[in-house]
């Protein structure tokens, strides 16, 4: 993750090591996790509440995880209370250790209603064979029969980085407004990456707690996935990053889950956007002869695509390809294989 020292500006400067945290404003603290993935590392947040602290996002539920929040609790906190458990979405590197903080400290999860509802099925298809519908998703794209069995082999993996969610929780919804400590943090939902993601953001402070919805270096995936195959995330997507830019002041600082704090916040706004209208006039000129949805990564990727981030790359192709036959600019067709092609209207 390289910065971008032309267009955003990184005011705290280094990033605390793993495990530690950093003082970026009064009563917020910045927690860096680890996570096993080349992204090797998630931001949470820990929100000074009475006599005691929230904690926004959690990371994985590793065991890795677990002794680092322990330590925390235990020299960096001084034993004082946690008051709720606070969860931008339900990706497990976000909400992996909610629960089990939630049923450690007896206090509430605070989650949107998508995603704690979400999160609940996905932890219970956890251990289950893929489904048929899964299968025929990833084969319409264009995977291998090896690609399928990988597909198959790993299904229902989701929970085992995820602890059970609570039977209850506090919804997390678009304006509300949340007294934490001393400061007002008000919730502004973003869509595309997941179905309610939930910032942060503290007009006195001039912060956002911003998860994935704002990422310094990289840009947030944005998948379509088998239980909605027809799903068209991108034009969410492209919804929250304009009213964003319309909601945002210009000097907030981004607190975002991964990478640095940074101020810049509608230039990456902008270049977010850009990124994914150029991948589309991209496939536009690409798919003018019939293409399936794992031909068009050229088109929109610069990494290697392999079997790790195969998955993720073919639910963002799907979500571009879908964007433009929902707006009437291409056609998608099914041959006798059940594979999925893709031609623009000519």
């Amino acid at each position: 993750m390289a910065d971008r020292p032309a267009s955003l500006t990184y005011p705290l400067g280094s990033s605390p090591e793993t495990g530690d945290f950093l003082e970026i404003a009064p009563g917020v603290r910045w927690l860096r996790l680890p996570l096993p993935f080349l992204l090797n590392h998630i931001n949470v947040w820990l929100l000074r509440d009475g006599d005691g602290w929230a904690i926004v996002d959690t990371g994985l539920f590793t065991s890795t995880t677990r002794e680092i929040w322990k330590m925390v609790f235990a020299e960096y906190l001084d034993q004082a209370p946690i008051t709720r458990i606070l969860v931008t979405h339900m990706h497990p590197d976000h909400v992996g250790c909610a629960g089990w903080l939630a049923r450690k400290f007896g206090v509430d999860l605070w989650m949107s209603r998508d995603e704690y509802l979400l999160c609940r099925i996905l932890v219970a298809d956890t251990g289950k064979p893929a489904p048929p519908e899964g299968v025929r998703f990833y084969k319409g794209a264009g995977f291998a029969d090896q690609d399928l069995d990988r597909y198959m082999e790993h299904f229902g993996a989701f929970g085992r980085v995820v602890s059970p969610l609570p039977e209850s929780y506090r919804q997390l919804r678009e304006g509300l407004n949340i007294s934490i400590g001393e400061y007002q943090w008000r919730v502004i939902m973003g869509r595309g990456h997941s179905p309610e993601h939930a910032c942060l953001f503290c007009e006195e402070l001039n912060l956002l707690i911003a998860g994935d919805q704002i990422l310094p270096t990289i840009s947030s995936n944005v998948s379509v996935y088998p239980t909605e195959p027809l799903a068209n995330p991108l034009e969410f997507w492209f919804e929250s990053l304009h009213r964003l830019r319309r909601t945002l002041p210009p000097d907030v600082l981004v607190l975002p889950a991964h990478g640095k704090p940074f101020h810049g916040a509608h230039t990456r706004l902008g270049e977010l956007i850009s990124e994914h209208q150029s991948g589309l006039d991209k496939l536009r000129a690409f798919c003018q002869e019939p293409r399936r949805a794992l031909d068009v990564f050229p088109a929109l990727f610069k990494s290697r695509i392999n079997d790790r981030n195969l998955i993720m790359a073919t639910g963002e192709a799907v979500s571009h390809l879908n964007y433009l036959v929902e707006n009437g600019e291409m056609t998608s067709r099914r041959d006798k294989a059940s594979v999925n092609w893709y031609q623009m209207c000519q």
